[in-house]
């Protein structure tokens, strides 16, 4: 038998460049009671930094990373708990995952939604997180029971912000359907909608102690509404329908009349808040709002557009809108002599736009893509802001200054670039990676991934370091060919070497010169060579034009064959010719792609050219007939980048389909995917020795992989990615309909996935291991009977690991092992055979009085989707009845512990309240007979002297 081929896995080894996604956000929280700095969360990609916690005292400016590891996913949202402790994180796939920031691990996670997460929210004692989606659905969840409550409907597009309300049990949500819809949680309907927006409703925010709801839509608006709770205005009439009734006259009985046809005439969404249209604040921006929010006191409004300005506005507390009046009403008094002091009253109003003032305007560097805001002890107002250009900008905004001005306190770039980065190289020791943008060459240690030189430049696309390491050549998009010296970080030469832009570059194989490709038809070839300077006494390293080879169509890639008599050159006539490097003849025409080849490569003993394309296949053709080998579809988009792994014939390409792959050469298969990346790759490059490949993506993130020593085989990994595409199929199938339930507005919170499978599976297991163990044991006892002895009984290793517990009491541990949050889909899934068996186990477990909660819940659950084969069985009518004893008995004791428990904690509270008034009396007292004294000393002093 051959020996089959092995290959080495390469693995992730880090993330560079990035500092945050714009997907995710930016949000300020205090961390581990730090008063004096402030910390904005970051949502990174992936799961090699999954987000950074940066730490700044405002004073230093120190800064402290911490780094949690999360999904494969990308984040989409971040929402931190009202103490702080918690930070709840929404993905692109529907999940939901809850992360200790002391500790820095989530063992929360919640799945019901089947799209990215666009909301979060918490309600205000951090027990309840409700969560919105691009599948247009709400969920609701109990954070503290780790488990869903309901999913609610109604929404027809994606879901842009969801509300809390904290004295009612009301939510508020809007979506880019137009409509904003209030829901009433205890009975889990939507009972009012709001339609007064033409287009998409972005955000909104609750202002004035709840009292009034600013909406952000697509225009230069935000809509105001105020909002009366209906029961408050019935409760405030009541004592003056009271009074009425005691002194009945004829104008009383009027207004009772009256009162009755507008509550016969009052619309039924109306019966618990009512919003009415106030009015509207102008925004400067012209565009739609893409954040609108508040700081956690509700006294400062932000909003941005699609541009570079955050608008800051300041809400007026009721205290201070009450001075606003007295003012107006005095000076109403002087001017309204002729009128009555009641009349004068009445008339006088403030307008909206006095109680909601525009503060200042902020510019920031770049397109705003998410912020927060904070308010200090200080008085300061500070203002994150995450860019669209992979920055973060920290301002304060004084606010006791007549015209309070932002000012930008610090920036976080970390290196990373402000634009896509289009190219990359290796330094021939692998031990320095170069990448460069339109703005910018940075060189990167490999080993620390810290930035060690920035360069400016214009647009790269393409790059390559000079024999021995000390400069690099820029190829740009206005076709010039850029030479930067390391050492110093200076630009030492420019040239025009095309018309149009320089698509390719490479170096030649004997290291005295390369060639360039670019737009303008043309193959360029250059040598190195030392030049004087007029200003300086050394040589310096230039470049000088030797050849040129026209073209009939624009060139894309140019490659030199390893032995230099070959050189390949794409052309955007989707085909790839070679010719003879010294006479530059035509040898060979490689054909057959349908859409231009955008790059290629040729592998190291010259016999192999592999070409992709923008048809989003790869070839591989013999180099010495130019016969195609084989065809392979890489990618789900185009190919962008091609390149051999030195002294072999596997290689990599980069898609815009976000994936790297790695193939086989001889054997045309495909061997590993590399993912990491979320958007378009546009570039990679491999080290020299081969153990390591950088990859550059449109979503600025830079990414390092190891070749590490772990064997790949390539059955192992087809199994593996079977069973991903199963997950994934079971993810993307019908969830299970709930007898009885109409799909209406509300639904369960949970969805269908490999865990709820695997945990119904595991519920199985346990419980066919007790039939036959039961079954066993009956058999044992009839041996036992007829022998008159007893016969030892062979005891189940499963058991015997559990330490020799009973079948039953297995079943219990099998089923307390289920995330809560997967409960309810776990027992969905279960068949019906097995429901008999595990009623008649809720029932003894429930007599034993463990986990009355728990099994309650489930048993409730059972009873509900499995209520007619249920009560239609005979069998399970003495169980059903033995049930609802037991359940009833030990439910009211659990509630009566519940309750003497609530009631010690609350005696507890109110004799350390007590405590502490006691003991600030006491303080204030000695305070108080302590000035006393010093004022008697001193008076005694004072009558000394005179």
């Amino acid at each position: 038998m051959g020996l089959t081929r092995q290959y080495l896995r390469y693995e992730p080894a880090a993330l560079f460049g990035l500092v945050a996604s714009a997907r995710a956000g930016v949000a300020f929280l205090a961390l581990r009671g730090e008063q004096a700095g402030c910390v904005n969360v970051l949502g990174q990609i992936r799961d090699v930094i999954e987000f950074v916690f940066w730490l700044w005292n405002w004073a230093s400016r120190v800064k402290i990373i911490l780094i949690l590891k999360g999904l494969k996913q990308q984040v989409s949202f971040l929402c931190p708990s009202p103490d702080g402790l918690h930070l709840a994180v929404g993905y692109e796939d529907g999940a939901i995952r809850i992360f200790n920031l002391l500790n820095g691990e989530s063992t929360i996670t919640f799945n019901g939604h089947r799209a990215a997460i666009t909301a979060l929210q918490y309600d205000h004692l951090g027990g309840r997180l409700v969560s919105g989606s691009k599948d247009t659905e709400v969920i609701v969840w109990d954070v503290i029971n780790e488990s869903g409550l309901y999913r609610l409907r109604g929404h027809k597009d994606v879901i842009t912000q969801v509300l809390f309300l904290k004295e009612k049990n009301l939510l508020v949500t809007c979506a880019k359907d137009t409509l904003v819809k209030w829901w009433d949680l205890d009975t889990q309907h939507c009972f009012k909608t709001l339609v007064g927006h033409r287009a998409e409703v972005w955000g909104m925010a609750l202002l004035s102690k709840e009292r009034r709801l600013i909406t952000g839509s697509a225009d230069s608006e935000l809509r105001v509404w105020d909002l009366t709770y209906i029961q408050e205005v019935k409760d405030r009439d009541e004592p003056e329908s009271k009074k009425s009734k005691g002194s009945p006259s004829l104008g009383a009985e009027e207004n009772t009349e009256e009162d009755e046809t507008l509550e016969l005439d009052e619309h039924p969404e109306e019966r618990i808040v009512k919003c009415s249209k106030v009015g509207s604040i102008m925004r400067e921006g012209r565009d739609r709002v893409v954040t609108l929010g508040i700081d956690r006191m509700g006294k400062f409004l932000a909003c941005h557009g699609a541009d570079a300005v955050l608008e800051v506005f300041s809400v007026l507390s009721e205290e201070e809108i009450q001075k606003k009046l007295e003012k107006k009403m005095k000076k109403a008094r002087k001017k309204a002599k002729q009128n009555s002091e009641e009349e004068s009253e009445r008339s006088v109003e403030l307008s909206l736009q006095e109680e909601i003032q525009r503060v200042t305007n902020v510019k920031a560097s770049s397109k705003i893509k998410s912020f927060d805001l904070i308010l200090s002890p200080k008085g300061e107002l500070k203002m994150v802001l995450l860019l669209q250009n992979n920055v973060i900008e920290l301002y304060s905004l004084d606010l006791s200054a007549q015209m309070p001005q932002a000012v930008r306190v610090s920036k976080i770039t970390i290196g990373g670039h402000r634009s896509d980065v289009r190219t990359l190289a290796f330094s021939s020791d692998n031990i320095a990676i170069l990448s460069a943008a339109a703005e910018s060459v940075k060189i990167w240690n490999r080993s620390t991934l810290q930035c060690i030189r920035t360069m400016e430049c214009e647009y790269a696309l393409c790059s390559l370091f000079v024999p021995g390491d000390r400069q690099v050549i820029i190829g740009t998009k206005t076709g010039k060919l850029q030479l930067f010296d390391l050492a110093s970080g200076s630009l030492i030469e420019t040239l025009d070497a095309h018309d149009g832009a320089v698509w390719s570059i490479a170096l030649s194989p004997d290291q005295h010169g390369f060639v360039t490709g670019g737009a303008d038809k043309c193959v360029k070839f250059w040598e190195f060579e030392l030049v004087k300077d007029e200003s300086s006494v050394q040589k310096r390293l230039s470049m000088k034009h030797v050849r040129i080879l026209q073209l009939d169509e624009d060139v894309l890639c140019v490659r030199y064959s390893p032995n230099q008599k070959l050189l390949a050159v794409s052309l955007l006539d989707c085909t790839v010719k070679v010719f003879y490097v010294d006479t530059l003849k035509f040898f060979l025409s490689l054909y057959g792609h349908k859409l231009p080849v955008l790059c290629m490569d040729i592998c190291y003993d010259g016999t192999l050219i592999a070409t992709g394309s923008a048809d989003r296949n790869v070839k591989i053709w013999g180099l010495d007939f130019g016969d195609c080998h084989r065809s392979l579809f890489a990618h789900d988009d185009s190919v962008m980048y091609l390149q051999f792994v030195p002294k072999s014939h596997l290689f990599f390409t980069a898609g815009k389909d976000s994936k790297i792959k790695q193939w086989d050469a001889d054997k045309f298969e495909h061997i590993q995917t590399l993912e990491g990346h979320h958007q378009e790759v546009w570039c990679l490059a491999l080290s020299p020795n081969g153990d390591y490949v950088v990859s550059a993506s449109h979503d600025k993130s830079l990414r390092l992989w190891e070749r590490t020593r772990e064997p790949l085989i390539l059955e192992e990994e087809r199994e593996m990615q079977q069973e991903a595409e199963y997950e994934e199929s079971v993810a993307k199938e019908e969830q299970p309909v709930v007898a009885g339930e109409m799909q209406g507005e509300t639904g369960l919170a949970g969805k269908k996935t490999i865990e709820t499978i695997k945990a119904a599976e595991r519920i199985m297991e346990a419980i066919e291991l007790y039939r036959e163990e039961t079954a066993k044991q009956k058999e044992h006892n009839a041996i036992c009977k007829a022998a008159g002895k007893e016969v030892p009984f062979p005891v189940n290793p499963i058991l015997h690991a559990y330490g020799n517990i009973t079948p039953s009491a297995y079943v219990l541990e099998v089923f307390k092992k289920v995330k809560s949050s997967e409960l309810e889909e776990s027992l969905l899934v279960l068949p019906f055979s097995y429901v008999p068996d595990l009623l008649r186990l809720f029932n003894e477990y429930i007599q034993q009085g463990s986990d009355v909660e728990l099994l309650c819940r489930a048993l409730l659950f059972l009873l509900k989707i499995h209520f007619g084969q249920i009560t239609s069985n005979q069998m399970l009518v003495t169980v059903i009845e033995n049930l609802k004893k037991t359940t009833i008995s030990r439910v009211s004791e659990a509630r009566d512990v519940l309750g003497f428990n609530m009631a010690g904690l609350q005696f507890l509270k109110r004799e350390i309240e007590a405590k502490d008034e006691v003991t600030f009396f006491a303080d204030a007292t000695e305070h108080f007979e302590e000035r006393k004294r010093k004022r008697k000393k001193k008076e005694k002093m004072v009558l000394a002297v005179l």
